[in-house]
């Protein structure tokens, strides 16, 4: 997002939701000793990846909110608004029925390994938890359209195991005909107060199908309002169409996650299950009213498919589900107006910004509103939460890999210091990201050499 005057427009808004799709394709990259496509970079995602700095909201809150005022490793005049939305987790014993559509991209492009048949042990580990009242269906494409397996309850694992089991890879990719075809399969057994899910994977290559984008867009968001809802898991590479995963997920008040090995498959459908599947709240929208006495200007970092709306506050964007357990980070990099913001005796009723949540709890079409006031707390960063020093260290990462135009005085040093001194060794997840950080510095430094040396031997000729 670009730099915004807050005297001007003190007021921002964003759906909030729980993709980490960015992350795992990110590391994909690098795993294969390539650089990432700018593109290809979205921070929010990233920090979404860690469910970092989880606090449990207080008995009868959807949710918690708190922020932290601190420095800015990367500039001296800036510092960073840290906002943290944490949503309650819900009691396992009292999950609703599910039910659950398969939909799988069974088409030509989907014959490697790290495509169909990663997939399918995927949705081999999810089946193992599901319950006699969850119901699973799948819906195949791949040439032609079709149920591959009528609905089945929960109880019945091996059967739904074996019917994955004999998925094969052929043909083209209706895509559009399968979604609608799923779409009508899963209200033939729609549970009525349940979790009503199709579950899109795929490599993203829909090329064949009559009906243009918006019309896709268009189903998808009205069949949301009837409380089916869309998750996309994103495989493969090449023609791997990521932003379009997104935007899918995105219009069907879903998640989006990309699985690039079975280790990811694992945390998503497993370790993760409830943040996945299982939504506390849809229609989530937070907005920011910056106090303009404090805060001169100010810049969200990610959420770049929400920058329109940041000039004209009156436009109405579409909130997202949040799942159960999730932690969501906002990173504001804000220009003080007063200098007087550097210290800690601060006492302003109206705080540096005031944040509202707008929701719906699921399967309920009331709007709910928590509102929340970001007070002056300022602490130097070296003071400040580990686990929010170690989201800085992330955040710093997706500016540096989008080669973001604000992220110019970032280097790979600070980040590694500020990452090695922060992460917890007991974390796997965060262990693995210093190991990433590592891969990704080493290649960078690589590619940036070699085009010194291409650009020294030009002057020579």
């Amino acid at each position: 997002m670009e730099k915004v005057n807050a005297s001007k427009f003190p007021n921002t808004g964003f759906a909030l939701n729980v993709n980490k799709a960015s992350y795992s394709n990110i590391r994909r990259f690098i795993n294969m000793a390539s650089t990432v496509p700018p593109d290809a970079v979205r921070t929010e995602e990233l920090l979404n990846y860690f469910n970092l700095h989880y606090k449990e909201p207080e008995q009868g809150n959807v949710f918690r909110l708190e922020s932290q005022l601190t420095s800015c490793p990367w500039s001296d005049e800036k510092q960073l608004l840290l906002i943290n939305i944490n949503a309650r987790k819900i009691d396992l014993s009292k999950i609703p029925p599910s039910n659950f559509v398969f939909l799988i991209d069974v088409s030509g492009s989907m014959d490697m390994p790290n495509r169909l048949p990663l997939l399918k042990a995927a949705f081999q580990l999810f089946v193992k938890n599901l319950r006699q009242q969850d119901t699973v269906s799948i819906v195949t494409y791949g040439g032609v359209v079709g149920v591959h397996l009528q609905p089945t309850s929960g109880a019945e694992k091996e059967k739904i195991i074996r019917s994955i089991e004999e998925l094969d890879a052929s043909g083209d990719t209706p895509g559009e005909a399968a979604i609608i075809t799923a779409y009508q399969v899963a209200h033939s057994t729609f549970i009525k107060g349940g979790n009503n899910r199709i579950v899109l994977a795929t490599d993203g290559d829909f090329n064949v199908g009559a009906a243009s984008e918006k019309a896709l867009d268009d189903l998808i968001t009205k069949e949301k309002q009837g409380g089916v809802f869309l998750t996309c898991l994103g495989v493969g590479m090449g023609n791997f169409k990521d932003s379009k995963l997104e935007t899918l997920a995105k219009r069907g008040n879903g998640n989006y996650a990309y699985l690039d090995d079975i280790k990811e498959a694992e945390k998503v459908l497993v370790k993760e299950l409830t943040q996945t599947f299982y939504g506390v709240a849809d229609n989530v929208f937070m907005n920011i009213q910056f106090n303009p006495e404090w805060i001169k200007e100010y810049r969200l970092i990610g959420f770049d498919n929400k920058r329109d709306a940041v000039a004209d506050s009156t436009i109405d964007l579409e909130g997202g589900e949040v799942g159960s357990g999730s932690s969501v980070l906002a990173v504001f990099e804000i220009e003080p107006a007063d200098k007087k913001l550097f210290t800690r005796d601060i006492i302003d009723n109206k705080g540096v910004a005031s944040l509202s949540i707008r929701y719906n709890l699921c399967s309920d079409t009331v709007n709910q509103l928590m509102e929340y006031v970001c007070p002056a707390n300022f602490s130097e960063f070296k003071e400040i939460d580990k686990e929010l020093q170690f989201a800085t260290a992330v955040t710093m990462f997706g500016l540096k890999v989008k080669q973001s135009k604000y992220g110019g005085d970032i280097d790979w040093a600070e980040i590694s210091a500020i990452a090695s001194s922060s992460y917890d060794p007991n974390d796997y997840l965060q262990k693995e990201f210093t190991v990433l950080l590592s891969n990704t510095r080493k290649l960078y430094d690589k590619s940036k050499s070699k085009k010194k040396k291409k650009g020294k031997d030009g002057d020579d000729e």
